[in-house]
């Protein structure tokens, strides 16, 4: 199989496009933190935290800026990962974000 000149992967691309545009990346976790609230698709929100972590900076410079150990935020942010609150809150100030809530478009009050 040959490599094809200036080609680059999907995921490269999207770190490239996330770190460049600090607009795109609020909304692009906006929109995979909402699927936190379903277990069955809980992988996602904690693939695309992951994904804004590589884009600023990389895992381990998050880690670091979060002081938890690398190893412990792969866990946390893998597929079958279940982040506490205080990794959550952290990565999100690492990587220049914080947590806020807005009322459930669903619910009617």
């Amino acid at each position: 199989m040959s490599k094809l000149n200036g080609v680059v992967s999907h995921h490269t691309a999207e770190l490239a496009e996330l770190s460049a545009d600090r607009e795109l990346a609020v909304e692009y976790l906006k929109a995979a933190m909402e699927s936190l609230d379903n277990p069955d698709d809980r992988a996602a929100g904690l693939l695309a935290l992951r994904t804004v972590a590589e884009a600023y900076g990389g895992l381990g410079a998050v880690a670091t800026e979060a002081e938890i150990s690398r190893e412990a935020l792969y866990r946390a942010l893998s597929p079958k990962g279940n982040p506490t609150l205080k990794t959550l809150l952290a990565v999100l100030k690492a990587v220049g974000m914080r947590l806020s809530v807005e009322p459930d478009r669903q619910v009617h009050a």
